[in-house]
């Protein structure tokens, strides 16, 4: 697809933005089922999604789109391997998420409070993962300790 970067520099790139800030979130946008794509290139993109330890993976299988130059590209690939592949991608992302949550677990962030539900609020961390505490208050920006995780979130514990 034209990157003027290989697989290598990329993941130099990331270790180097680990490096200045950890526990950075590192997401990315993955076509499953380019035309063209075989089994072992599709193999390496998950292995390449592993190696890079993203932190969410937005998934879409290919969608030939007239006037493009994919839509007229040979080797276009059967709607069900195309979506059969997105769902190996979306269950690896699931897989990496987790990981990455996991990561975090115990450590303080701060969260932005959006908003108030059931005796505390919910919001996010610059991370872009979501916090609920106990206490906390729509607007409120303040040091969390996280506790727990629910869901694709976690449970926290307010520090100030």
């Amino acid at each position: 697809m034209r990157r003027r970067y290989t697989p290598d520099e990329f993941l130099q790139a990331a270790q180097n933005l680990r490096a200045a800030f950890p526990g950075c979130a590192l997401t990315t946008d993955v076509i499953a089922g380019f035309p063209g794509e075989t089994e072992e290139e599709f193999g390496q993109t998950m292995d390449f999604c592993r190696k890079a330890g993203f932190a969410r993976i937005h998934v879409f299988p290919f969608s030939r789109r007239e006037g493009t130059p994919a839509a007229s590209m040979p080797g276009q690939l059967p709607k069900a391997l195309r979506e059969e592949r997105a769902r190996r991608l979306i269950a690896l992302s699931e897989e990496l998420a987790e990981e990455y949550r996991r990561s975090l677990l115990g450590g303080v962030q701060e969260v932005l409070f959006e908003e108030e539900e059931r005796g505390g609020a919910s919001g996010y961390t610059p991370q872009y993962v979501e916090v609920w505490a106990p206490g906390a208050k729509q607007g409120q920006i303040a040091p969390v300790m996280l506790h727990r995780m629910a869901g694709e979130g976690f449970e926290g514990v307010l520090l100030s």
